[in-house]
């Protein structure tokens, strides 16, 4: 049987990076900036609200505390979402960790349960979080946070 012959190093060095093309638009990545945040702020929201009030009936309260933490959770995670590219990737992992965390545990912590259960599951959701991320920066980025797709 016939094999190809191995490259070289400097061959394969100076072929061209291939990128995936972007198939949206400007204007849909524009949209999008906005419209992830504000969903998921509004899922959260919900969520939040749904564990705050144990299956009771829904109050004013409860509708207020849902739509605040709706844009609570939409500003941190927009502002996560943004001020992330800036970052090496293993500050980018643990600003990701820091922020899942702390949304997974006040999660856990509007059903009901101990301080300490939600502590727990919020470090061990973020622990996961931040290896995933980690991981993902680490073989799509070089050293200086270059992209090497």
């Amino acid at each position: 049987m016939a094999h190809a012959a191995p490259a070289s190093r400097e061959v394969t060095r100076q072929l061209p990076r291939r990128r995936t093309p972007d198939v949206f638009s400007a204007r849909t990545h524009a949209v999008a900036r906005i419209a992830v945040p504000v969903v998921l702020g509004l899922i959260y929201g919900y969520w939040a609200a749904a564990n705050r009030r144990y299956g009771g009936p829904v109050t004013g309260w409860n509708l207020l505390f849902g739509f605040v933490t709706a844009l609570v959770f939409a500003v941190l995670f927009a502002a996560v979402w943004q001020l992330g590219p800036r970052l090496r990737r293993e500050q980018r992992a643990v600003l990701w960790f820091a922020f899942t965390g702390c949304a997974a545990g006040f999660l856990i912590s509007q059903s009901g349960l101990s301080v300490l259960w939600s502590m727990w599951l919020g470090l061990a959701v973020g622990a996961g979080v931040a290896a995933t991320m980690f991981y993902r920066y680490y073989t799509r980025e070089d050293a200086t946070g270059r992209r090497v797709d």
